[in-house]
Parts: structure tokens; sequence; C-alpha cells
């Protein structure tokens, strides 16, 4: 049951109690693992990367005696954050508390010599709690910071809102629109087919300077809409469905429910339920796949520091039986369509292997930056894959010409079957940007996903 404990600190709001479709086990949020921060959230720890099918095993699964040094059970508490071989720049950490710990107010406070700093901290509640807060500012390489943990009201400071109204929920940090999700559905331009109407999808996503850098409905794929995830190629009680290109009219993703929303001094979020609905079945609609979709937006960067942080997971069932075969096809899943703006002439790709629009397509990559001008200036975002991911490093789909559309695509090289009874996730991290962002910059945000700060607990020292 998704329960939504409303508490000052994590501001979370309870949107009902009815069980959610996918197992609690996979939530979405980087999970904290290891004692290491994890992306679409919690203590990261490196995996190594896999190119092949995996199931997704439940995060009880996946424990380690190392889980125990990342997990306070008691108050006051001392807790170091190591760096390690990378320098890190406004990383989210966490810990897990113990279940007698869960809902209680928390201060932490950074320890610097003398000095102690309040450090605003948020609980993410439901399942397995724990306690989050960022790395402000730059911590280099090799370096410690040590934190304090008490039972006492934790800092106050702005943070990160939701708002939720009859067509659309929206982030923001501060009085800054960070994006917007659509839950009502989006009727396509007037003349448009009405197949083309959509709903479940994010647009506009906004770079931290104000422009709108996705794109819905364009004239040339009008079922491109912004940032959204579905299926292309696929077979499902042996009808071809495809979920992707609306036009066939065999298939379509909805928007079905919200399970929660959260808005906090430290990360805002939302949790969507999505199907994914098979519109040629013999009988009628039926749904063919079960989708969660939790999106977080961490309290860092902003307009001043010109970049947001967004982690984007998402966690697939089958609605039935029946399993969904996800056939080798050359797109399909987490899809992103630039802003109009955005031409052959003045916008770019850049993967961590080098390649760009010219040689991009059908490569593998951990990250890819697109990029280009806009009436405020050059921005971006930089997509990054998490580690577990299916066929990570990923394949992708990138346009060498015209507009910018992207795609990292795990059945690109290799067909995967969703089978009834698992709980399939995949998860990434957006790094949206004013201004230009440099390789190696690109690489090391990465590293906060493959290489995490490590994180340990241990007992206040005695005065």
């Amino acid at each position: 049951m998704i329960t939504g404990r409303p508490d000052i600190r994590g501001g979370r709001i309870k949107i009902n109690n009815e069980e959610s479709p996918m197992s609690e086990r996979a939530m979405i949020n980087f999970r904290c693992v290891n004692a290491v921060v994890v992306i679409v959230a919690a203590v990261v720890i490196a995996l190594p990367l896999a190119a092949a099918e995996r199931k997704v095993a439940p995060a009880s699964e996946a424990k380690t005696e190392k889980d125990a040094k990342a997990m306070v059970t008691k108050l006051p508490a001392r807790v170091t954050v190591e760096a390690g071989q990378s320098e890190r720049n406004d990383t989210p950490v966490c810990v897990g508390l113990g279940q007698s710990l869960g809902g209680k107010q928390i201060r932490v406070e950074e320890i610097k010599g003398a000095k102690r700093v309040p450090v605003a901290a948020q609980e993410e509640s439901g399942g397995a709690a724990r306690l989050w807060w960022i790395l402000a500012g730059k911590t280099a390489a090799g370096a410690k910071r040590v934190y304090e943990l008490t039972e006492a009201k934790g800092a106050a400071g702005e943070g990160v809102d939701v708002k939720l109204d009859d067509k659309a929920l929206e982030i923001s940090l501060g009085k800054a629109k960070v994006l917007r999700y659509n839950h009502a559905v989006m009727p396509p331009p007037k003349g448009a087919n009405k197949k083309y109407s959509r709903s479940a999808f994010i647009h506009p996503l906004w770079s931290p300077a104000g422009a709108v850098l996705t794109e819905i409905h364009p004239k040339d794929h009008l079922h491109h809409m912004g940032l959204w995830n579905p299926w292309t190629k696929t077979k499902f009680e042996g009808r071809d469905v495809d979920f992707w290109n609306l036009g066939a009219g065999k298939g379509t993703v909805r928007f079905a429910k919200f399970a929660s929303t959260t808005a906090g001094s430290v990360f805002g979020e939302f949790r969507a339920l999505q199907e994914h609905v098979d519109l040629s079945a013999p009988s009628g609609e039926k749904v063919a796949l079960n989708e969660q979709v939790d999106v977080r937006v961490w309290n860092v960067g902003g307009p001043k520091k010109g970049f947001w942080l967004v982690d984007f997971t998402t966690t697939q069932r089958c609605a039935s039986s029946s399993p969904l075969l996800l056939a080798k096809y050359r797109y399909g899943g987490f899809g992103f369509r630039g802003t109009s703006q955005w031409k052959e002439g003045n916008s770019d790709y850049l993967t961590s292997e080098g390649k760009t629009r010219k040689d991009g397509h059908g490569t593998r990559a951990k990250w890819c930056i697109v990029h280009g001008t806009t009436a405020k200036g050059p921005a971006g975002v930089l997509f990054m894959s998490h580690p577990k991911n299916r066929s990570h490093p990923e394949p992708m789909r990138i346009w060498p010409k015209g507009d910018i559309f992207f795609n990292f695509c795990p059945i690109q090289k290799k067909a995967w079957t969703l089978e009834p009874g698992n709980d399939y996730v995949l998860r990434y991290r957006l790094y949206v940007f004013s201004g230009k962002l440099t390789a190696k910059a690109a690489e090391g945000l990465w590293q906060d996903i493959a290489d995490p700060p490590t994180v340990t607990v241990g007992a206040v020292p005695a005065k």
C-alpha cells in the first residue's frame, strides 16, 4: 500500500490508499544500497555493466553487510561522506533510518572544525525510510565531510514546490519552473487525426534560463510528445501493438492516477501510474502493461547556477497473465523531442564515447548531451543511463539530420520479453543546463551514479 505519510520535512501528500500495481519493493528512487548514493536516488552502489536481459531483484534481496553501515538506528549519530575518486558537486546523499526513527524530526548539521552548519534534510517515506540531504558545493576527490544527526527540528529553507490542477502537475524550484507533467489528454493540432491525442508526458521541460526545451505534436512526427516513454514494435497475445506511433491506432499510453506527490526542502517528486493500452484487442481495449513513473527534482542548481537535476524512473509490469514481447527495433522507450528552435545548424549531440550527430545513431553510451541555441541563450540536457539498466551502456536513436530527437533504446540490439509477475526498472538522470557543458563535466556527473560517494554511520565521539 502507498501510505504517503505526511511529515514536516518531506511534505509528502497521500493521494490515495489504493494498492499500486507495482510492488513497493520496486521503488524507483535510486535506492540507498551499500551505503553509497544511487540515482533517481538513494545511496548509490557501483555495479557491473550489463548487456543482457535482467529481471529486477527487490532491493531487500540485494542487501549486503555494508548496508548496516549506512543505517542510522539511534540518535545522535555521526555520518561520514567520502567523495572517493571523483570530485562531487551538489550531490544528493542519504542514510537509511531504523524503524524507530521513521517520521521523527531529525536535525542534520555539518561539522566544520568548531562550527556546526545546519543542513536541510528530508525523509523519503514509503517502504524503507531514508533521510536525504545535499553534499553542497564542491567536494574534492578524496575528501571527507562529516555530519551529525540529532533528534530536533531540522533546518528550513526554500524548497521544491509541486502544484497539481485538473490538467497538469508542475514542479518548480523556488519561483522557477522546471517541468510540467500532463495527466489530462492533450488533443493534437487542429485538423489532425484525434488518434494523436495523448496524456502522460512531460512538456514543457524548461532550461534554468526559462527556455522551453521540449516539443509536442511537431508536424513531421505528430506522435512525439516532449519527454515520454512508449514501446514501438511489440507483440501482445499474438497481435502487433505499437504504443509509440499513435496514428496506427493500435496502441497508446494513458495516465491512470497519481499515487503520491511530495514537496520538500531537498526534493519534490510525483509518482504517476500509467497504462499501455492495446486498442486492437478483439473484445475491446485491453491494458497490456502497467507502468509506475517516478520523477524527482532535486533542490540543487537553479537559475543563478544554471542547472537542474531531475531523476526519471520507470517500473513496468505485465497487466495480465500474458507476456509482452518488445521486438528488436531502432527506437522505443525513453524519448526526447527537442524544441523546434534546434535545427541541424545550431544543435548537436555528444556522447560519452565522443560520438556526435553524424555518427552517434546505433552506438552505445553511458551518457549523451543534447544541446543547441535558444532565444534565451545556449542550453541542453545531459541524459545519463543508470549502470543497472538493461543493455547498459545503452544503444541510442540519434537523428543524423534535421531537428533534435534522442532516445535511449534498450531493445535496439536485442528483443526483450516482459514476463508476468516481474517488475522491470529503468532509471535515468537528467542534468538540464543553460550555457554549455563539457565532456569532462558530464563524466563527473555520471560518476555520481556509477561510483557514488561512500556513506558510513558511527557513534558521536564522547566529549
